[in-house]
């Protein structure tokens, strides 16, 4: 019951944390002059309308990954207008940074109730950290629980940040090259962007990375949280 009850703190987590991170693309895509997301209905913080625009990326994925591994990963998408993209490289590169953008948010957020509860006597820092304990509880009861939730609000979100972040394509970072390209070389890009090969085998290939990549942004994410800590 305990493992049960700790997969349905992640996935609520994971959901909180995807729609507020497809809300951002959406918001900011509709700011900058694509409102796609918005006639779709994909505006919203109501996570109904992402797990059915993405059931396999927001259920079955989150759960398979947390059967496989103890954390969860996982996805969903806003459409967009490919030739609205087009014609604005750098506002569509600007739209796909505000999802990772987004779980940044929720990683500082989540830091400013661990830095609150450890200042009001509720958490402290622990020894050794994983994933479901960035903080611990000073005492035992309901801190426990709350020390559970905002370590995996942390951890999650700082997953989702590294991982959509990596240069390759679907994820978010591969638009980032849009910014320093010509028109001429960005749309050679996105043309090997939109292929659908290459966008699996950049999934693969991320994944392959993305444990060397994220453990000293894992690190260098836990030493700011708490300087001098010596985290390794």
């Amino acid at each position: 019951m305990d493992y049960v009850a700790l997969g349905i703190v992640w996935y609520v987590i994971f959901i909180i944390s995807a729609t507020f991170h497809e809300f951002c693309h959406g918001f900011a895509a509709a700011r900058l002059g694509d409102p796609t997301a918005y006639h779709y209905g994909l505006v919203t913080i109501d996570p109904v309308p992402h797990i059915k625009r993405s059931p396999f990326g927001m259920i079955g994925i989150p759960i398979l990954s947390f059967l496989l591994s103890g954390w969860m990963i996982g996805w969903a998408s806003a459409p967009y207008d490919p030739y609205w993209a087009q014609r604005n490289r750098k506002k569509a590169a600007l739209m796909s940074l505000a999802g990772p953008c987004a779980n940044l948010i929720l990683v500082l957020l989540a830091a400013l109730i661990i830095h609150g509860g450890i200042l009001f006597g509720f958490f402290h820092a622990p020894e050794t950290i994983v994933f479901t304990r960035v903080v611990a509880a000073a005492s035992p009861g309901w801190t426990n629980s709350a020390a559970l939730v905002v370590s995996i609000l942390f951890s999650l979100n700082l997953i989702l940040l590294v991982f959509n972040l990596i240069p390759l394509p679907p994820l978010d970072g591969s638009n980032v090259l849009l910014f320093f390209l010509s028109d001429r070389d960005a749309e050679r890009y996105e043309s090997f962007l939109h292929q659908p090969m290459y966008r699996m085998i950049g999934l693969v290939v991320a994944w392959q990375l993305f444990t060397p990549v994220f453990d000293p942004i894992h690190t260098l994410a836990l030493n700011i949280l708490y300087p001098g800590a010596g985290y390794h």
